[in-house]
């Protein structure tokens, strides 16, 4: 594992330049490469598809299959970036491991966790079962004999999940044996690598989740652990649709969150934004997850932060220092593409701005699909009510419109 430090910033295209390849070039990839080129890092962007939202504002892009290892590797040696900076969970994490062992690459925040997270197993174990934390009863299934073993040893209701999948694809909540064949197909579907595994995890009577952004920067040379204020979110099968900041909880529980956290964090090692996903009742926290890079529940720091999540991410990972001072309660709402087809336009973005207080992000995203995530409205308020009102008024006078 190497030392954190601090990266020497240069001229772009040039060869004094810090150089940055991202694996994964979505919405959240987009805005770390605009981050990162304000301070005048030249930026790879990666992903396994042409012209996505990252590919649209970088120096470079590459279109390959990140899960393949020997692919992944002759990039990186053809590159030679200062930092890889994974950006998603479809990653030959073992490649990275290799590439860092050998010394040929420094990955972030280490090769190790993104390993370890690239699958619910990895990181679930390590929480559960090594750091000791709190979490729902779970177990692993390789095949529908085994989830229906599972699901009856751990009861109803419960949640299922591919062991490796993106914003909460193919998570199902079932409530009894004759919906468990319909959710492991759904599992299969939405998994990006293994559609052969799955985690069951316990239902948790809960009253709220929040997403605990948690930086790890350098100050004085020293790694130092930084907490955003808490982000309230609603999702649907997994899937973010809405976000505020902050979220109101019980300073007991708050300081058992970041507790948990940094518990978490500070064994993943690195510096860099890790999104740590926490269950909360009363002042009761279980730790569910956690994403070694910006969260998508996140993007509402845009509206709300001094430094938003991708500014901090880009920052912390260089070696500066970073603010997570709080300037205004926000919300985000998301704004689905509605359409199959190949490019859509937008209409009402006008409207939408009339809202008090919002703004509007569009990704680019070269392909639409009914429930995929296309943009997002923010909006900033005197109270999170009010912010939350104004998100999704300003997302529902979005239109998406096929252009054929």
């Amino acid at each position: 594992m190497t030392t954190p430090r601090s990266i020497r910033l240069g001229t772009p295209l040039s060869p004094s330049a810090a150089k940055v390849m991202l694996l994964g070039s979505g919405e959240l990839g987009k805005e770390v490469i605009i981050s990162l080129q304000r301070l005048g890092v030249e930026v790879v962007a990666v992903d396994r598809y042409p012209n996505a939202p990252g590919h649209q504002v970088a120096h470079r892009f590459h279109v390959i299959d990140m899960t393949d290892a020997a692919t992944l590797t002759a990039l990186i040696e053809q590159e030679k970036p200062d930092l890889v900076v994974p950006e998603i969970e479809a990653i030959a994490t073992t490649a990275l491991v290799e590439l860092e062992r050998q010394g040929t690459a420094t990955v972030i925040p280490t090769a190790r966790a993104a390993w370890l997270t690239m699958n619910r197993e990895g990181i679930r174990c390590l929480a559960a079962e090594q750091l000791g934390l709190p979490t729902s009863p779970y177990r692993f299934a390789d095949s529908l004999d085994e989830l229906k073993a599972a699901c009856a040893a751990l009861g109803f209701p419960c949640v299922i999940k591919p062991v490796m999948s993106s914003s909460g694809k193919g998570q199902s909540k079932i409530d009894g044996p004759d919906e468990i064949e319909a959710a492991w197909n759904y599992a299969a579907s939405g998994s990006r690598v293994n559609a052969g595994r799955v985690i069951v995890e316990g239902f948790i009577d809960f009253d709220y989740e929040i997403t605990q952004l948690t930086v790890r920067a350098l100050k004085d040379g020293v790694v130092t652990t930084h907490f955003c204020e808490p982000i309230g979110h609603v999702q649907e099968k997994g899937d973010y649709i809405e976000s505020w900041q902050p979220h109101p909880m019980p300073s007991a529980a708050l300081e058992k969150s970041r507790h948990i956290a940094k518990k978490v964090t500070d064994e993943l090692g690195g510096l860099g934004i890790f999104g740590v996903e926490l269950f909360v009742k009363g002042d009761m926290v279980w730790f569910s997850e956690v994403s070694p890079r910006p969260h998508d529940t996140g993007m509402v720091t845009m509206a709300s932060q001094r430094q938003n999540e991708f500014e901090l991410h880009a920052k912390a990972i260089l070696g500066l220092p970073v603010d997570v001072a709080l300037v205004s309660p926000a919300a985000s709402a998301v704004i689905y593409g509605k359409h199959e087809a190949k490019a859509i336009a937008f209409e009402g973005v006008a409207e939408a701005l009339q809202v008090p207080g919002a703004d509007i992000r569009l990704f680019g995203k070269p392909e639409s699909f009914a429930r995929r995530r296309m943009g997002v409205a923010l909006a900033t308020a005197p109270d999170i009510e009010t912010a939350r009102n104004r998100a999704k008024e300003a997302a529902s006078r979005v239109r998406p419109v096929t252009t054929g």
